[in-house]
């Protein structure tokens, strides 16, 4: 029995297909198929029951990929740190969903290369769903997703909440009304991120609590061209308030009536995951950046005081205020590191 068997095995567990499994591991199908064999013989169990083209783990099979996994797991981290030398340079990769990662990522990252120049971060702005793959995977140090996120090899820390708003256009005819209610948008034209978007889910769900289906005319790909739209007065949108700029002069932000939506923005990484230097002392900076600054622009907000959650997947419930909400951070202030951990 060797580490790559147990890749291959976790490969079929994952993808639920021989075939599949081969290509992510990059070996024929006959070799790793061969390989799984040689594993079942020397078990003297079979792991999977082979159902046409799909791979179910039987009863012996579920308990050894869990402990498989484990397996990986520790021996990823032992590598990982004994690789982490202080004296040498960081590499991180952080996840962000695209309407978070330009008002929030580059300060972070800028500030990171004034406190600790040898550390290099690298981003990668994605959907959630791809960046929570990507964490579970080990592609991916950590990443800054909105909620919920349910799973539960993942590790969630809430970073802050804030209001979605909605958008028109100055000529719009809801840029006049003295207040706005959800139902209030039920007969207009909606532009929106694609499918993809957890923020599009959201909007829409948000719209289904008020009975409605929204009437979705244009799909994006980026908050600028749904600003853009909206500003032509093609229709509207929600968007969240960390989108909101200085130079959106021929659009207005307006609060709805009643309970207005929020959503609330997580650091999310792996439990079993070894965490790095160089992971932790991102994390301080981010911390440190969102209560701090609101989206760049330096405020007196103090932190609110909720409590880090005390395991994976649980979260304390934190108030909304007119401006965005932080978590309370769980650590220290930002400061150097001691003399033996520099970076």
């Amino acid at each position: 029995m060797d580490l790559q068997q147990l890749r291959y095995l976790i490969a079929v567990a994952d993808t639920g297909n021989f075939t599949r499994a081969a290509e992510k591991c990059f070996v024929s199908q006959p070799s790793l198929s061969q390989q799984i064999i040689n594993l079942e013989d020397e078990l003297g169990h079979k792991l999977f029951h082979r159902l046409g083209r799909r791979a179910v783990p039987t009863e012996a099979g579920t308990a050894f990929i869990e402990r498989s996994r484990r397996i990986l797991a520790d021996v990823e981290n032992a590598a990982r740190e004994v690789r982490d030398d202080p004296e040498l340079g960081r590499r991180i990769v952080v996840g962000t969903i695209p309407t978070v990662a330009p008002y929030l990522l580059p300060p972070v990252i800028q500030r990171c290369r004034t406190e600790y120049p040898k550390l290099v971060v690298h981003a990668r702005e994605d959907f959630r769903l791809g960046l929570t793959r990507g964490v579970v995977d080990g592609e991916i140090d950590m990443a800054i997703v909105s909620l919920p996120v349910k799973d539960p090899q993942l590790s969630v820390e809430l970073l802050f909440t804030e209001k979605l708003l909605l958008v028109v256009g100055r000529e719009h005819r809801l840029a006049k009304a003295k207040s706005v209610s959800a139902t209030d948008l039920a007969d207009e034209t909606f532009i929106l991120l694609g499918d993809s978007s957890s923020l599009t889910s959201q909007v829409q769900r948000f719209c289904g609590d008020h009975n409605f289906e929204p009437k979705i005319g244009y799909r994006c790909s980026q908050v600028t061209t749904v600003k853009a739209m909206a500003s032509l007065g093609l229709g509207i949108s929600i968007l969240p308030q960390v989108t909101r700029s200085s130079d959106d002069r021929d659009l207005l932000y307006r609060e709805l009536s009643g309970r207005a939506p929020v959503r609330e923005i997580a650091i999310i990484r792996h439990m079993q995951r070894y965490q790095s230097r160089g992971s932790e002392a991102f994390l301080r900076v981010l911390r440190a950046a969102v209560r701090s600054y609101r989206w760049g622009i330096p405020t007196e907000t103090k932190a609110a005081t909720t409590p880090a959650p005390e395991k994976a997947g649980t979260r304390a419930p934190l108030p909304v205020s007119q401006a965005p909400e932080v978590a309370a951070d769980p650590k220290a202030p930002v400061k150097k590191l001691s003399e033996g951990a520099k970076l």
